[in-house]
């Protein structure tokens, strides 16, 4: 059956293709050029230019009045506002150079069709009109760019006194909330201190003493393993080749290194290393006040993420190996929101606006409005919405803090002359 219908279609194409040829061949045969057209033929194809404007300008206008909002949510932010403004202004002006533009292209189509009685004016230069068409529209690019890095210093600039200070962290394929706690500062953070060992945890790689403490116990358990390992093949109990024991080498060599910087960096640091991070407190979902100004820090473990607060018009990078921020204020709870929207399942919500990974779709967090009163109930430990940072149930191994001495230095110069190489290491911090 398929067979016939291909069949069918080649024939109906052979056929289609040979009339065409006996109508070339019948105009030739009268004497007429396939570029000669009637001025009748002429005219209509004027005519049916205007009747296209009409159809142009009535189908584009109906689409933008049914759905002139671009399929965005109601905003829901001081930002969200100041954004669809924006947008308003740069729609304006787009489309009223598309209105006129287009009026003209297809009413001079019209206006100017093919008459043997008249003679177009031929002219090679005009200043005035060149000047025009450079001068308006340089003018209104202007407008656009600077009301638009006015809005992206309000999305990136200092916030308020007031501003609470959150940090969202994403990774392959969920984000992470940390709140401030009390003192409104983050705690430092570093990657490598990212990871688990046993009971403990550091999913955010947040830098503490404890932190330090259990990250260098997993360290050292790690080289001791692959020391076992090599001291297994020295002595003829367990084969492995060469690039095998030269990998063990490579991978003992780069785990006393990160251990090594660990150290420093605890040295570094001293009594302060504590001070910000023992009230952070980490969450799946973010709860929000209403008309609270929110400090947002991001930060991403693996690969390139883009949190997107599309009711909030708020989007950033969260790039690896460093930090980026943006600004906003909520104006609208989640129960008015649902109210707004007649939807009584409605829920802000967070998104990953980059493709990163065959889960992307999947990375999304849920965001909640409230009250300052619902904020506080939820953030209570023994409701079990929140955890902290620091456990303080688990007791951290004793191990050595004391860095090995560098070359031409004492341990303890050593440890305050890495500074730099700290920095290099890309040091996350957020206060």
């Amino acid at each position: 059956m398929k067979f016939i219908v291909l069949v069918v279609i080649v024939l109906v194409v052979i056929a289609v293709a040979q009339i065409m040829r006996v109508y070339e061949l019948s105009k030739k045969i009268r004497g007429k050029s396939e570029a000669d057209i009637d001025l009748r033929t002429n005219n209509i194809n004027a005519g049916l230019m205007l009747a296209f404007l009409a159809l142009f300008f009535g189908s584009f206008f109906y689409m933008l009045f049914a759905y002139g909002r671009g399929m965005l949510p109601n905003a829901s932010s001081k930002l969200g506002l100041e954004v669809d403004w924006l947008y308003n202004v740069n729609w304006v002006i787009v489309i009223l150079v598309f209105v006129i533009t287009n009026s003209l292209l297809f009413v001079f189509a019209w206006k100017y069709a093919y008459d043997p009685k008249r003679r177009a004016h031929w002219f090679p230069h005009d200043n005035k009109l060149e000047m025009i068409w450079t001068v308006v529209p340089a003018c209104v690019l202007a407008v656009i760019i600077i009301l638009g890095l006015m809005t992206w210093n309000d999305i990136t600039g200092k916030p308020s006194d007031d501003a609470k200070i959150i940090e969202i962290y994403g990774k392959q394929f969920d984000w992470t909330a940390r709140y401030a706690g009390d003192d409104n500062k983050l705690g430092f953070a570093d990657y490598k201190l990212v990871g688990a060992y046993g009971d403990y945890s550091n999913p955010l790689g947040v830098i503490t003493e404890k932190h330090v403490k259990w990250q260098v116990a997993s360290l050292d358990n790690q080289m001791k393993t692959i020391h076992e390992q090599l001291d297994a093949q020295a002595h003829g109990t367990e084969m492995y080749s060469v690039a095998n024991v030269n990998k063990l080498v490579a991978k003992v060599e780069k785990l006393d290194r990160i251990k090594e910087r660990l150290l420093r960096m605890n040295l570094m640091y001293g009594d302060s290393i504590d001070t910000y991070a023992m009230d952070d407190y980490m969450t799946k979902e973010l709860f929000l006040v209403k008309d609270q100004e929110y400090q947002i820090i991001l930060r991403s473990q693996d690969v390139l993420h883009s949190a997107y607060f599309p009711h909030f018009r708020a989007q950033m990078n969260c790039v690896p190996g460093m930090r980026t921020n943006l600004k906003f204020t909520p104006i609208h709870t989640t129960q008015e929101m649902r109210e707004i929207t007649g939807n009584p399942e409605f829920n802000f919500i967070l998104m990953c606006n980059k493709i990163c990974g065959v889960s992307h779709s999947n990375m999304k967090m849920m965001v909640y409005v409230g009250t300052q009163e619902e904020y506080d109930q939820w953030a209570n430990l023994d409701e079990g919405n929140i955890t902290m940072v620091v456990n303080d149930s688990l007791v951290a191994p004793e191990v050595n803090l004391v860095p090995k001495p560098l070359p031409g230095a004492n341990a303890h110069g050593g440890g305050h002359g890495d500074h730099g190489d700290h920095g290099d290491d890309n040091h996350d911090s957020a206060h």
